[in-house]
């Protein structure tokens, strides 16, 4: 039987109509976004299936939002296709995703994994309010020319090499001062790199999260983590982990860490990894997972 990884998408993957046929399909999701409206004190799935995306796309929500629909999704699957996670051996999340990864591996519980990314959610929000702040991928540049680009704008403001999710999908992230004179720069003098700006409200992963790192602090201390029933590739450094000691601090370091996605697929891959199953909105690991190695086979679950 193949080896096969679950991932979990991240913030940016969200969209207004997510999770209606989820939930139509699987009746028993509504009680997990009952469950997460409570905390928030909005209604999330009407959020989720009828925006506005303005409200939806915000961190507060955006975070609890994928969260929920991705373990409501997971849910379904071991509900109707269990078949569908045999010969799982090893997970992992992008960004906000390892949260959802902890879940399916048993170290966190949904209820205490919901409390902790509304917590982190909120407390990125706030931290993203103190600075105007955003990211952008940049789309044909690979990590060196990523980084030479920054030099050339690091007078406008502060800017981080803050994603590494396949080749040629390197993400900035920093002051929106620099990214504007990067995007300037890109569009009057490099060919064969594409400026995107993405759907976040700050420059996540940078010492600019630094702030949301007490608040979220004091929620993770909070929690029993548990030992993993599998490995979880950490954003933080492509390894595998399943000690509950680890967990804390990861996800701590993640704030301000760059994500090395495409490290962390590497490694599963590697490590005997040759199928994987996506949880989540719009297919976008499974686009970067055909940009890291085509002959990786993927199944999505959408939300």
């Amino acid at each position: 039987m193949p080896q096969r990884a679950v991932l979990f998408a991240g913030q940016g993957a969200q969209y207004v109509g997510m999770a209606r046929q989820l939930v139509e399909q699987y009746p028993p999701a509504r009680q997990f976004f009952d469950q997460a409206s409570e905390l928030l004190g909005v209604d999330l799935l009407s959020l989720c299936v009828e925006g506005p995306a303005e409200r939806l796309d915000a961190t507060d929500i955006s975070q609890p939002a994928i969260f929920v629909a991705s373990y409501a999704a997971l849910c379904r699957l071991r509900d109707q296709e269990p078949q569908r996670l045999e010969g799982v051996v090893a997970t992992a999340g992008l960004s906000l995703g390892e949260y959802t990864a902890l879940v399916f591996a048993g170290a966190l519980p949904f209820a205490e994994g919901l409390k902790l990314v509304i917590e982190r959610g909120r407390a990125m929000q706030e931290a993203a309010e103190q600075v105007p702040s955003g990211m952008a991928s940049l789309l044909g540049a690979d990590r060196q020319q990523a980084e030479a680009l920054i030099e050339r704008v690091r007078a406008n403001g502060r800017l981080w090499l803050a994603n590494f999710l396949c080749p040629g999908n390197v993400v900035v992230s920093g002051e929106l001062a620099a990214l504007d004179a990067l995007e300037g720069l890109i569009e009057r003098e490099v060919d064969g790199v594409r400026f995107v700006r993405l759907a976040v409200a700050g420059a996540f992963h940078t010492e600019l999260m630094e702030p949301a790192r007490e608040r979220l602090g004091r929620a993770i201390e909070a929690v029993d983590f548990q030992d993993a029933s599998v490995p979880v590739y950490s954003n933080v450094d492509a390894a595998p982990h399943r000690n509950r000691n680890e967990f804390p601090e990861l996800l701590l370091r993640q704030l301000t860490s760059p994500v090395l996605w495409e490290d962390a697929i590497r490694r599963m891959v590697a490590d005997g990894v040759s199928e994987f199953v996506e949880i989540g909105p719009k297919r976008v690991l499974r686009g970067l997972l055909r940009r890291i190695d085509r002959k990786l086979r993927c199944e999505n679950v959408e939300v």
